[in-house]
């Protein structure tokens, strides 16, 4: 770590800028740099080494990355790009372009947006002649690399800094393998290796961030973690208990146009005390799915409506055009009309919008990471609180349910993330499972840049430090054979031993969807008047006259093309919310689950919850201590055993399975486990099994693993390799597995009930 800048060394760093930064600096009206901006400027020029800058969000952190960079390579007249900044977003690489065009063009240096939707035009002249800096997306490198290998070597291989901005969004899921083996491949193709500068404003494990950064000597990377100065927060975490026997928690108001009035569900509830609250100011509200959102947003609009008032109440997600997002963005960011978006994770990014009065989430946050960067999207402004509310919605309780439901984890879940939040917790990086599908797509993609390769220079460029790095040779080649199989047909071998393109492998790599290493269903286009609103899941059921919710409006569909897959769609008063494909849940990290035992463990009653948000925490220790899980993990209820272990997602999935592998499935949940149609005695003799066994073949758990491959290329992954990946991910759960089930067993023996309630 670097250590705080003085006054002096402010001075310092400013001096040593290029002139005409200086000059843009005073016309901006700064007082002077910040911190964090200053100690980066010492870093860059004054040194060579890799860097890493953690500042909150709204700190400078792009302007502390490019106005040295910008100095050190403002004379630079070498062909080629002298800075590539790789964005996870096209809207990211739009917003920084704006920030940088001025300011870059007083000093000469060309600045180009390279992703789909940047303009032919501007990347024709940066081919014809490559100077400056690229804005590009991780999909766009790959398209060079593939379409344009001659001119990839001529545009990437001089940069002298790669900036990865939101690096946290690539600590983990395929995207960030895809990343790191990009810059992998980059570095193979440069004579000298550009440094690289990652921007993140959420990272729980700052050194794991740094070896994403440089693998091969992670130590070697300068950390600049800005002091932190977070703004007051303020927070409410409000409860809603939804109606008896509800099946859709996500329906439409008055779907279909129902004749009877529909009864309300708590999301009514929740949309009451949005309106009332967020009208007239600028507001984020994070729905989870886009389904939540779609609805959401559909009963603020009629609120709206309702009350003869101006919607402000927009919906962004994934699914809905570009236009509809940049339309709400824009104004957003315009600030003039008072706007709220309802969003999925799509404005959790830093995608510049300007401050936005509060932050509010339906239901229960199970990340810090994620809270913590929406967060920063309010109280940006000095003096300005952070204000979050949490809207927790949880079953309702009768004669009938059961005690998962009774022990309100989402309200105890929820307290538990504000006191981890408050002692500025924030979970490190999980493992990924698209490891192997990933690798497949890079291999492919290797092969189509240089037309063919042998397999051992392809193992060393891709699976030296990085990524891939815990595929060993002869993984690798067993994956090559597997991979040429007449099942695959994704590559083959010439007889001198080089690797080409098969058959299949030819045609994925020629499709307009190979660039992404994320899968891109098929889907349904909506269109309007000729206007595309954006898409839906091809699974979602459609016919002529089908009422759905999309775009924050309802609409009746008047025509379908399924040759184009392409609905019309035109207003009408009713709507079915549509099913979007399923979320994977965020994972529950071991801290957090710790957590929620000692929430239901401590008495306090938090001040931020409501009246109804108190009352579900009391029902919720109630149950915890009439079950007696002060003392005991194993619980009966009927025919099925509760196994409260507290751990996190990962570790409770690989019990699951374990316990599965000794005869005994279970459902797993945030609590832990529970085992069907058995008792704890019987549990307690198979699990004694585990308990004595001096280790668990990893192997052999595997195959009692559901979805052990994930991934756009998973149907491609041998299972031999899917599953000693998967064992080398879970290690550190595995060897944990003896310790649960005597705990267990030693449950059993422990009381004089054998901890049967």
């Amino acid at each position: 770590m670097s250590s705080p800048a003085s006054d002096s060394t402010l001075d310092e760093a400013y001096d040593k800028l290029h002139p005409t930064i200086r000059r843009w600096i005073r016309d901006q009206g700064w007082d002077e740099l910040r911190e964090i901006q200053a100690r980066t400027v010492n870093a860059v020029l004054d040194g060579d080494r890799d860097i890493l800058i953690a500042a909150t969000t709204a700190a400078g952190k792009t302007e502390a990355a490019f106005l040295p960079i910008l100095t050190k390579v403002a004379e630079r007249k070498e062909p080629g790009f002298s800075v590539l900044y790789v964005s996870p977003l096209k809207a990211l690489i739009n917003d920084q372009f704006k920030r940088l065009d001025e300011l870059c063009d007083k000093m000469g240096i060309p600045v180009v947006k390279w992703h789909g939707d940047a303009p032919q035009a501007d990347k024709k002249r940066a081919l014809a002649k490559p100077q400056g800096i690229a804005l590009i997306t991780p999909e766009s490198i790959e398209a060079m690399f593939t379409r344009r290998p001659a001119d990839a070597s001529r545009l990437l291989s001089t940069a002298a800094f790669i900036v990865i901005d939101e690096l946290h969004s690539f600590l983990q899921g395929p995207r960030g393998l895809h990343v790191a083996s990009l810059l992998r491949r980059i570095d193979a193709m440069s004579k000298k290796a550009a440094r690289r500068v990652g921007l993140s404003a959420t990272i729980g494990d700052l050194p794991q961030a740094a070896a994403w950064l440089r693998p091969a000597v992670p130590h070697s990377v300068e950390i600049l973690e800005a002091k932190s100065d977070s703004p007051e927060l303020r927070l409410q975490i409000r409860g809603f208990v939804e109606p008896p026997e509800l099946d859709d928690p996500d329906h439409a108001e008055g779907a279909a146009g129902a004749e009877e009035t529909p009864r309300r569900i708590a999301l009514d509830d929740i949309a009451d005390h949005l309106f009332a609250t967020l009208r007239g100011t600028n507001n984020l509200v994070f729905g989870g799915s886009r389904r939540t959102v779609e609805s959401a947003a559909d009963r603020l609009r009629r609120r709206c409506e309702a009350a003869k008032v101006p919607n402000e109440f927009f919906p962004h997600h994934g699914s809905l055009s570009k236009s509809l997002r940049e339309d709400l963005e824009d104004r957003l960011k315009d600030a003039r009309l008072p706007t709220t978006a309802i969003c999925t994770s799509t404005l959790e990014l830093g995608v510049d919008i300007g401050s936005m009065k509060s932050v509010a989430q339906i239901g229960s946050p199970r990340s810090l990471s994620s809270l913590k960067q929406r967060l920063g999207r309010t109280g940006r402004r000095r003096g300005t609180p952070s204000i979050l509310r949490v809207y927790v919605r949880e079953p309702n309780i009768d004669q009938d349910s059961g005690m998962l439901d009774r022990l309100r984890s989402n309200t105890i879940r929820s307290v538990a993330v504000v006191r981890l939040l408050l002692e500025r917790f924030v979970e490190p990086a999980g493992e990924v499972p698209e490891t192997a599908s990933t690798l497949i797509h890079q291999i492919l993609s290797v092969i189509a840049e240089r037309g063919g390769i042998r397999a051992r220079p392809m193992y060393d460029l891709l699976c030296g430090p990085g990524p891939f790095a815990s595929i060993s040779v002869s993984e690798f080649a067993d994956l090559l054979r597997h991979l040429s199989s007449e099942a695959v047909k994704f590559v083959e071998q010439a007889s001198d031993g080089t690797i080409m393109l098969g058959k299949e492998g030819e045609r994925i790599v020629q499709s307009r969807n190979f660039f992404a290493v994320f899968e891109s269903p098929d889907e349904w286009r909506l269109t309007v008047g000729g206007r595309t609103l954006g898409t839906l899941p091809i699974s979602f059921p459609v016919h002529k006259d089908s009422l759905v919710v999309f775009a924050g409006q309802r609409w009746i569909v008047q025509d379908l093309d399924e040759k184009t897959n392409t609905l019309f769609v035109a207003p009408h008063p009713g709507g079915v919310v549509p099913r979007f494909e399923r979320a994977n849940g965020e994972r529950l990290h071991d801290r957090l689950a710790a957590e929620m035992r000692q929430v239901y463990l401590a008495s306090d009653v938090p001040p931020y919850l409501d009246d109804k948000g108190r009352s579900l925490l009391a029902e919720g220790r109630e149950m915890f201590r009439s079950l007696g899980l002060e003392t005991t993990i194993c619980v009966q209820e009927e025919r099925n055993l509760h196994v409260f272990l507290w751990r996190g997602s990962q570790a409770i999935a690989v019990f699951g399975a374990a316990a599965a592998m000794v005869g005994i499935p279970g459902e797993v949940h945030d609590l832990g486990l529970t085992l069907s149609e058995t008792n704890v005695f019987d549990a307690s003799a198979k699990l004694k099994l585990l308990a004595d066994a001096e280790d668990v073949d990893p192997i052999g758990l595997a195959a009692f693993v559901e979805n052990v491959t994930a991934g756009k290329f998973r149907e491609q992954v041998p299972q031999p390799l899917a599953k000693a990946l998967w064992a080398r991910q879970n290690s550190g759960p595995i060897t944990g597995i003896n310790g649960m089930a005597r705990t267990v067993c030693h449950a059993h023996g422990a009381g004089s009930d054998g901890g049967l309630h």
